[in-house]
């Protein structure tokens, strides 16, 4: 019999994961409080259950694990509440926008054995990997600094910072291909385009382990899109840029004047959320922690807890209790 599994929250994002669990027989029902939405989702995928209770799902014996892709303002609560009717957990990124919380929901988890898996995505992109695979077999040389730039137009605005919607996906990412934990945030700025207290720009630096820099950079409200990671190294330097649809992944020799590409290495063109939803449903069948457990999820962010607080200074208190209107969806 194969694992079922319920998706919480059927927003932009949301819709992404419904496909990849009905694609992989999986997705026993949806949940979300827009009724129109999921009557429409209903025609579109024969035979999986709409519902807008998120308790009838939580007690529904069928149902194994839980897929939240709600607003990061009402992560906590529901995963918490799932955690405690006894299911598995997958959790769109971040786990939480406080660190105690995300603390708590760990160790409840690794306490009852539960899968709890947060969606760091980059994680299990193919190219990320492909890159990790080159830091660790030295290609680049000792690496010296890392940069992640990732921007693009959100009219939503539907988070309470860019920090909490983008930055998740540059810091998990830095530390997993560098296999290196972050330290401290060494310096940390935000600009809100409408002037109100909503943060559109950061720029974020954190010092990682070995002592390596790692530039963030995140933006609601850049009119080109641009999703680079540059590692470089004493010897080479990497470029994966995912707004290309091949070759996202390059290397450059340093030590030459001209720029000279050195290699365009192979990597296996799969979708990432795929792998992500099959890695999920892997570690119920298996009983085992996920490559983005709850405690990849905390790590993330407590560094980026700290960088807000850096940032927003005394407006920190006013900011951090600003709750979103559940109804509008992850996006």
């Amino acid at each position: 019999m194969s694992i079922k599994v319920a998706v919480i929250g059927c927003g932009t994002w949301g819709k992404n994961l419904v496909r990849n669990f009905y694609n992989l027989e999986a997705l026993y029902s949806v949940c979300d409080i827009d009724s129109e939405l999921i009557c429409g989702i209903a025609s579109d995928y024969k035979g999986v259950k709409c519902i807008c209770d998120i308790d009838t799902i939580l007690h529904t014996d069928e149902v194994k694990g839980v897929v939240i892709a709600t607003p990061s303002h009402t992560h906590y609560s529901l995963v918490k509440k799932a955690l405690f009717a006894g299911k598995d957990v997958y959790v769109e990124k971040p786990i939480s926008i406080n660190s105690k919380e995300a603390r708590e929901l760990t160790d409840y988890a690794d306490a009852k054995g539960l899968v709890l898996m947060v969606g760091h995505l980059l994680l299990y992109h193919p190219a990320v990997n492909r890159l990790r695979s080159i830091i660790k077999e030295g290609v680049l040389g000792e690496i010296t600094y890392v940069q992640s730039d990732r921007m693009n137009v959100n009219f939503f605005r539907n988070d309470r910072s860019v920090l909490w919607d983008l930055a998740p996906h540059d810091l998990s990412m830095a530390a997993y291909v560098l296999d290196k934990n972050p330290v401290k945030v060494k310096s940390a700025a935000g600009y809100s385009a409408n002037n109100d207290e909503i943060i559109d720009i950061t720029h974020i630096d954190v010092e990682f382990e070995g002592n390596i820099p790692v530039h963030l950079s995140d933006s609601w409200i850049h009119p080109v899109k641009r999703v680079v990671l540059l590692a470089r190294g004493t010897k080479a330097t990497a470029v994966l840029d995912d707004t290309v649809p091949d070759k996202k992944l390059e290397i450059y020799d340093n030590l030459t004047p001209d720029k000279k590409l050195v290699e365009c290495p192979d990597y296996i063109e799969i979708e990432p959320l795929k792998l992500e939803c099959q890695h999920f449903l892997s570690c119920i069948k298996n009983r085992v922690k996920s490559r983005t457990d709850g405690l990849n999820g905390y790590e993330t962010v407590k560094i980026l807890e700290e960088a807000e607080k850096i940032m927003l200074g005394n407006k920190y208190s006013k900011i951090s209790s600003i709750k979103l209107a559940s109804s509008r969806r992850k996006r």
